[in-house]
């Protein structure tokens, strides 16, 4: 038998060394390399090809039980996960500390009990105690959750396995779960892994919707092995800034719905409260027609939420070094749009600073929002107001054209709910909605004539 051999496994993205060193050489990070206990090595081969199970086939068109989602009370929540819960699903919910997870699980967890489906939380964070004072305030203590503190997935699973198989098994969090047939501490890339293979093996068995909460990374992606995202169904990530109220749950991964749809919360003192027109949220406390400030027709999935692009133009004294700020934006994206804006229309921003801002606290990541940004940092340049019942939409290309968008209509139909008169958006992106005149604009600079001819 070989002498077994030490291995290093990188705690951020599970790759294997065999020596240690301080910069991981997959994903770059620092002092994440970590001994890991060495596995025994046979030098005999290892033949697979006998000793086994034989696995039954099935064709795709058996006949079976459908699987009936169950809805989570929350209509956002709901909305996010493609309509409600699949029965043997695994969904894995990541978030900054401190933004709600806990708390919207909480609640998810109570209306489903409170609607009749048998309920587990386990907590690996908290002690039951602490749970119930957050259930109290929010006013759930009467919710027949069963609720226990652990951090053993074999106790865990040998409690479970005692009894019926719950509707929803909430595990907060994975990173504090521990099995003593892995070596490392909680946390670890092994231990993260073979417990998450473990819960979500008897969610697929016994067909219990599972979600497991997962710790982040200081540039917001989930801890632990990558591959934690591969093994589940559905990634969703809780956002949002604790100095606004709203909270956003996304889904970033989805076997069983769209991806990139949107539930939108807002943080009140009995808990998360949902909100069923986000547009109003994010559009609240803005007054008439200001330079700089322009409307933008987002769409999260399949919904539409209109946010309100700022933009703010200071000039400087010659010689002094002009700053870009950005928030809510791509700052690569801005420095694009600035250039396109001086190459092609001939505006001078090189001896100003330029200021974006999202309202709200939102964050875009739509490509359609150039020609948005493009209007107010015109309007702003120029100090002319912008229509305070326009909104606007379209790619900006390097040459100054402006591209087509998808789903322009559902963008238009929402300003048109809202009360919103003109879109401004690409050529042939008009399609005669009700209530709405449609300005086609097809090249920047005719876009700057515009904005800068008005009174």
């Amino acid at each position: 038998m070989a002498k077994p051999k030490t291995r290093y496994v990188c705690q951020a993205c599970g790759s294997i060394s065999h020596r240690w060193q301080g910069q991981c050489a997959d994903c770059g990070e620092w002092n994440t390399l970590a001994e890991e206990a060495p596995k025994t090595v046979f030098s005999a081969k290892h033949d697979l090809s006998s000793g086994g199970r034989a696995i039954a086939f099935e064709p795709l068109d058996a006949p079976g039980r459908p699987l009936k989602r169950r809805s989570t009370g929350l209509a956002e929540f709901d909305r996010a996960l493609g309509g409600g819960l699949v029965p043997g699903s695994a969904i894995l919910m990541g978030g900054d500390p401190g933004i709600g997870k806990s708390t919207l699980l909480l609640q998810a967890a109570a209306r489903v009990a409170l609607a009749g489906g048998d309920t587990v939380y386990i907590s690996g964070e908290e002690a039951a105690g602490q749970v119930r004072l957050r259930a109290d305030r929010l006013g759930l203590a009467s919710a027949p959750i069963r609720l226990a503190a652990a951090t053993s997935v074999r106790d865990i699973l040998t409690t479970l396995g005692g009894m019926d198989p719950p509707a929803l098994l909430v595990i907060d969090s994975i990173q504090t779960m521990h099995s003593d047939q892995i070596e490392g501490a909680p946390g670890t890339v092994s231990q993260v892994r073979g417990c998450a293979f473990e819960l979500i093996r008897y969610a697929k068995e016994s067909g219990v919707a599972l979600v497991l909460v997962g710790h982040v990374t200081k540039d917001g992606s989930i801890a632990g092995p990558r591959v934690l995202e591969h093994m589940v169904d559905v990634v969703m990530s809780f956002e949002g800034e604790r100095s606004h109220q709203y909270r956003i749950l996304r889904s970033l991964k989805n076997r069983f719905g769209p991806v990139d749809e949107i539930g939108v919360f807002a943080m009140a003192g009995q808990g998360l409260e949902e909100v069923g027109n986000p547009s109003m949220l994010f559009l609240s406390g803005r007054e008439g027609a200001i330079p700089g400030s322009a409307v933008f027709p987002a769409m999260e999935g399949t919904r539409p939420v209109l946010v309100e692009v700022q933009a703010l133009i200071v000039r400087l004294a010659s010689g002094a070094t002009p700053r870009r700020a950005v928030v809510g934006w791509d700052s690569g994206r801005l420095a694009m749009l600035l250039a396109v804006l001086e190459a092609r229309c001939g505006l001078n921003f090189s001896s100003a600073e330029v200021y974006l801002n999202v309202a709200g606290g939102y964050r875009l990541a739509d490509p359609a929002a150039d020609l948005a940004v493009a209007a107010a940092l015109i309007s702003a340049l120029g100090d002319r107001p912008l229509p305070a019942d326009a909104v606007w939409f379209g790619e900006v290309s390097l040459a100054g054209e402006v591209r087509p968008v998808a789903h322009a209509s559902l963008r238009q139909r929402e300003a048109a709910k809202l009360g919103f008169g003109s879109a401004h958006g690409p050529a042939g992106g008009g399609n005669g909605e009700k209530g709405m005149r449609y300005a086609p604009v097809a090249l920047l600079p005719n876009l700057v004539d515009h904005i800068l001819s008005e009174a």
